[in-house]
């Protein structure tokens, strides 16, 4: 793990159903110290609650929050960036599911329409060419407008525990990727403030 891991908090947003005691987001949120969001339904979730369970954690937090999404939960962080633009400091976006596409199930439809806009944050996103819930164009569309250039795993399914996805230590590798973004982008901007002072 990169030195810097300890300059974040990190919450886990899990996607519909939330992640079970094998999935490797459960897995990551004992590595990282990390919190989970409590939404009050995870089998009926409503975007407005889930939000709102979000943003709970990003206020209670004290250092800059970087958000590790899986499935629908990469729906809740584009919501949520849209609504709060720089609240966050980054998010990690895996298998995001696509809560547009035909015969989607009627308890995901009030995350549709999906955020037609770029994010605000640095953003890693890990998709498969594979997943069940999201085929690879529309995942290119998202990453398009959402200006997060996908990482693609080949067959990797929906990167959960059918897939064979429970401590995926190697994803730790894209979560180094995104801190290294994130870091750079902060970097940067203390580059240019102390420009602005001279």
């Amino acid at each position: 793990m990169l030195p810097y891991y300890t300059d974040f908090d990190f919450i886990i947003q899990p996607g519909w159903n939330n992640s079970g005691p094998d999935h490797w987001q459960t897995h990551w949120q004992q590595a990282l110290d990390a919190r989970r969001v409590s939404n009050h339904s995870w089998d009926q979730p409503q975007l407005e609650d889930w939000l709102r369970q979000l943003d709970i954690l990003v206020d209670a937090s004290t250092r800059p929050v970087i958000v590790i999404a899986h499935s629908l939960g990469c729906a809740t962080v584009a919501h949520y960036d849209a609504r709060y633009p720089d609240k966050l400091a980054g998010a990690l976006l895996v298998a995001p599911a696509d809560v547009e596409r035909p015969f989607v199930p009627a308890a995901l439809q009030s995350f549709a329409p999906l955020p037609r806009k770029a994010l605000s944050i640095p953003v890693r996103m890990i998709a498969s060419t594979n997943d069940p819930f999201s085929t690879v164009s529309r995942t290119k569309r998202m990453a398009q407008i959402w200006q997060a250039p996908p990482v693609w795993l080949d067959n990797a399914g929906h990167i959960n525990v059918a897939s064979g996805h429970t401590q995926w230590q190697s994803g730790f590798t894209q979560l180094d990727a995104l801190l290294n973004a994130v870091h750079f982008l902060k970097q940067q901007e203390q580059s240019q403030a102390l420009w602005r002072i001279q």
